[in-house]
């Protein structure tokens, strides 16, 4: 127990510039208070005793400003930065290292069951104001701008802004740059070849050409993504990476 207070508090302080000492983060920070609170309904709710858990988790909500479900699942390291606001619902899950601003909420849209919050990867960042709203996976190490609305997966190591939010970055190349590069080589008479197997198919995100591509594969998912040669040379390949670099490839052929 102690050993996690410790944990939760260097993370607190580790991730909030304004921190001052373990005392004040101990006492007056409603994040962390937010998340011990969370830990004892949490407990109370798996053993079925669901009115002591909502109460914990109500009287919580009173003094924090943070509401969370008792049976929601929250991993390691979680920090609420600020956290008036926050919502997370009862078949939401967290990993580890994540972080969320003010006013986020972890949802649902009304129109499923069972399941229907979304599945915080580790190491995710979700800023001021962002709804993640239903039964979907937001990868490992991506980030949520402020005031995005996410209806829908977003793949790992991806940056998604907007209303609805659509990705701009996959592992820190810009989304636009690569709609720009196909759309060069389709305008100049280029052909498109895509090239995988069946354990890289995923949503590749929004917009774009990129979406507008068909293949017998479906659409493949840019785990990483190297470029080789400028787009105004009149010619660009692309090679994507998936753990097995020989089992996909991307090349656009002008």
């Amino acid at each position: 127990m102690f050993d996690r207070l410790r944990e939760d508090i260097s993370t607190f302080k580790r991730r909030d510039p304004a921190a001052r000492s373990t005392l004040e983060i101990f006492f007056l920070y409603p994040g962390l208070k937010a998340i011990r609170m969370h830990r004892r309904a949490n407990w109370c709710y798996r053993r079925r005793m669901f009115f002591l858990a909502r109460w914990i988790s109500q009287r919580a909500a009173r003094k924090t400003g943070i509401e969370i479900h008792p049976a929601a699942t929250i991993g390691r390291r979680f920090f609420i930065d600020h956290g008036t606001g926050v919502v997370i619902g009862e078949t939401t899950v967290i990993g580890d290292d994540v972080m969320i601003y003010q006013g986020v909420t972890l949802g649902g849209t009304g129109k499923d069951t069972g399941k229907r919050h979304p599945t915080i990867g580790n190491n995710v960042m979700i800023g001021a104001g962002a709804k993640v709203l239903g039964p979907f996976k937001v990868g490992d190490n991506s980030n949520i701008a402020a005031g995005a609305v996410v209806l829908d997966e977003i793949p790992p190591d991806c940056t998604a802004v907007g209303v609805p939010a659509h990705i701009v970055r996959r592992n820190g190349v810009r989304v636009d740059d690569l709609d720009q590069v196909v759309r060069h080589v389709l305008d100049s008479g280029g052909s498109v070849r895509l090239i995988g197997d069946d354990q890289q198919l995923a949503a590749i995100g929004a917009g774009g050409v990129l979406r507008d591509i068909e293949t017998t594969h479906g659409v493949l998912r840019l785990d990483e993504l190297v470029r080789f040669r400028d787009p105004a040379e009149g010619a660009a390949s692309l090679a994507l990476r998936a753990g097995r670099p020989e089992a996909l490839g991307f090349y656009l052929d002008q």
